[in-house]
């Protein structure tokens, strides 16, 4: 029988496990409940991916983001494992094919977005399924007081008690503070559960914090000086493209990547970026979930985050590989005063959110009593200009009801289209026999892709135009041929979002907001705010213990590499921070000639210190200034 360590070099070509990772593993094999908490980079999907493979049956991914679900299904199946997804953009006639496959096909993987859990045709599959293990991925979701509640989390334990509780659960998070944590056994009801947590220390990466009103001149000092890639996160997409454009201009690879741009535009940035043609990207929250760099040398948040939670995922997209990186969030006052309107923002009056659910209802022509279950397109702008509102306030009285599990609305989707053959081989002859055009046309479609007769399929029409010679409409006119005769199925693609409704419309006066709600969650989410300014602010404390003792961590030891450890070591004993540092900065000059702006981040002196040291080193010929560059001499020694 293979061991755990077998599967990891057979299928991922690793030779030993990260921390925490085989401890997790064994507990699963045990038929243990698992609680693991691992940091961000931590390798949390290995954790379920090995004891699935390990036992015989289906294994079950509850997993919020489509986006993230569809990239491991691709990553498994590109490993050779049999894995498909069910979520919320498949139509019924896709999701019954999914469900029919996870039943009688052999897969070892069935991931499934939570909403999905509520749906009767899942429930009535799943009762054949031969599902070994429930793995609940991102399972700080299901609790109201963490920063990313999902109610439909909610319906898991419902699901784990009708598949019966001799099935384990692994719930898996990078995120989650003690009471979250408590949170997470209570609403999972996990049986006795191994609580597994990996430390939150990053010894290599240095968290600095700075307070400026000249952003875009400190990032460049941080891009310059670090030479390496880099993250850079911002809330808005216009502010993604305006730093990119900057950088640009001051001769530096650099793409912005938001949700604005086409599924395509995305993928190609992102690949660009992973492999090193762009060396900084400049993303919205949109980016990172899934994307495993080792290489990323600075995470800079040009924004304050709205929680820690929040920060430190982020910030841990750097330094995977071991090797010194830097975490830098920048902030000024007029930063804090946006982010506490956040907070007004986020929140809508209560009177405002009851409005906006009439509003959506009636734009839907969804009548009294009736309602649940419906699924439709959303536009945004549309919507908000139809009913003259302002967009971003609808956007979170929206969100506001999808946390009471009134409504939900989607990620933008990125589906791409889909078409399945109807017919048999035989009855599809036939009508290539009848028509010259179709024939050539379908012989393109057999051609270019496999399994057209068994499943859905994604299909590409830019790709199918070029193959055929065709003009993109003249393919999707045959497409929708085809399908008006009965011959295929065609599901055009869409990136636009899908709100759905998960409760019946109940008469003005009756639907009401409960205020007490209101109150806790807009409480919660306050102090989250605020517990990024004091974070920014500190003057005094080591920033890494400040995030350990946040999730719970309470034995630590300072960094020494953070702004403040820096610093305090600065203030300790000046005149032995001072030969230390000249030492750091005559390293880096025998390393290589090195321009004035990358030694305040090199040198890690963030107290200005290392610009008397550097001129008094140049003074006593140690060193030479040569317009912006500085070199090394002889009597540096």
């Amino acid at each position: 029988m293979e061991t755990p360590l077998d599967l990891l070099k057979k299928y991922w070509s690793h030779n030993q496990f990260r921390p925490f990772q085989e401890e997790i593993i064994c507990s699963v094999m045990d038929g243990n409940d698992t609680l693991a908490l691992l940091p961000t980079g931590g390798g949390k999907s290995v954790c379920f991916q090995i004891p699935a493979l390990m036992r015989p049956g289906l294994c079950l991914v509850v997993s919020p983001l489509i986006a993230l679900m569809k990239d491991q299904v691709e990553n498994l199946k590109a490993r050779g494992i049999k894995a498909l997804a069910v979520h919320s953009g498949m139509t019924s006639r896709e999701v019954d094919i999914a469900l029919d496959n996870a039943v009688y096909g052999n897969y070892k993987f069935l991931y499934l977005s939570p909403e999905r859990l509520r749906t009767n045709m899942f429930r009535t599959r799943a009762k054949n399924m031969n599902i070994s293990l429930l793995a609940i991925d991102e399972a700080h979701c299901i609790s109201q007081w963490g920063y990313d509640f999902r109610p439909d989390y909610l319906l898991i334990a419902e699901v784990r008690q009708m598949l019966g509780d001799n099935i384990p659960v692994i719930a898996l998070t990078a995120t989650a503070t003690p009471a979250v944590a408590d949170d997470i056994i209570d609403k999972l009801s996990l049986q006795n559960p191994r609580f597994i947590k990996g430390g939150f220390e990053r010894e290599n990466l240095s968290y600095v914090v700075r307070q400026t009103e000249d952003k875009f001149g400190s990032l460049l000092k941080i891009v310059k000086g670090v030479q390496g890639c880099g993250i850079v996160y911002v809330r808005e997409r216009k502010k993604a493209e305006e730093i990119a454009g900057f950088l640009v201009s001051q001769g530096i690879s650099a793409a912005s990547y938001h949700a604005g741009f086409s599924a395509r535009e995305r993928e190609s940035r992102q690949d660009e970026w992973l492999a090193g043609k762009s060396q900084v990207i400049v993303a919205t929250n949109a980016f990172g979930m899934g994307i495993d760099k080792p290489d990323v040398r600075f995470v800079c948040h040009f924004d304050i985050p709205e929680s820690l939670e929040a920060y430190y995922q982020e910030a841990g997209r750097a330094g995977r590989d071991g090797n010194r990186s830097f975490a830098v969030l920048m902030w000024n006052n007029h930063d804090i005063l946006r982010v506490r309107q956040i907070i007004r923002m986020t929140y809508p009056d209560p009177d405002f959110i009851t409005s906006l659910y009439q509003k959506l209802c009636k734009h839907y022509q969804i009548a009294y009593g009736e309602g649940s279950g419906f699924v439709s397109r959303f536009n945004l702008k549309e919507f908000s200009q139809k009913f003259k509102m302002h967009a971003p306030s609808v956007f979170y009285a929206i969100k506001y009801l999808e946390s009471e599990d009134i409504l939900e609305l989607t990620e933008e989707l990125d589906i791409p289209s889909r078409i399945t053959f109807i017919v048999n081989r035989d009855e599809l002859y036939k009508v290539q026999l009848s028509s010259t055009s179709l024939d050539s046309f379908i012989k393109s479609l057999l051609r270019l892709y496999q399994g057209l007769f068994s499943d859905y399929v994604s299909i590409d029409e830019e790709y199918i135009a070029r193959a055929t010679r065709n003009s993109l409409p003249a393919v999707r006119s045959l497409l929708q041929r085809l399908s008006a005769m009965g011959i295929i199925n065609y599901h055009s693609g869409t990136s636009s979002p899908l709100i759905i409704f998960n409760v019946d419309r109940e008469k003005e006066g009756i639907f009401r907001i409960s205020s007490t709600k209101y109150a806790q969650r807009k409480e919660a989410f306050t102090e989250r705010i605020e517990g990024v300014i004091s974070f920014a602010k500190e003057e005094d404390k080591c920033r890494s213990g400040i995030l350990m003792e946040y999730f719970g961590q309470q034995h630590w030891r300072e960094c020494g590499i953070c702004d403040i450890c820096i610093e305090n070591k600065k203030q300790g004993n000046f005149q032995d921070y001072e030969q230390r540092l000249e030492r750091k900065i005559i390293e880096l000059l025998l390393e290589s000639p090195r321009s004035l702006d990358d030694f305040e981040i090199l040198s890690e002196d963030y107290t200005g210190a290392w610009k008397e040291i550097l001129r008094d080193l140049i003074d006593r010929g140690g060193a030479t200034l040569n317009g912006n560059i500085v070199s090394i001499t002889n009597k540096a020694h």
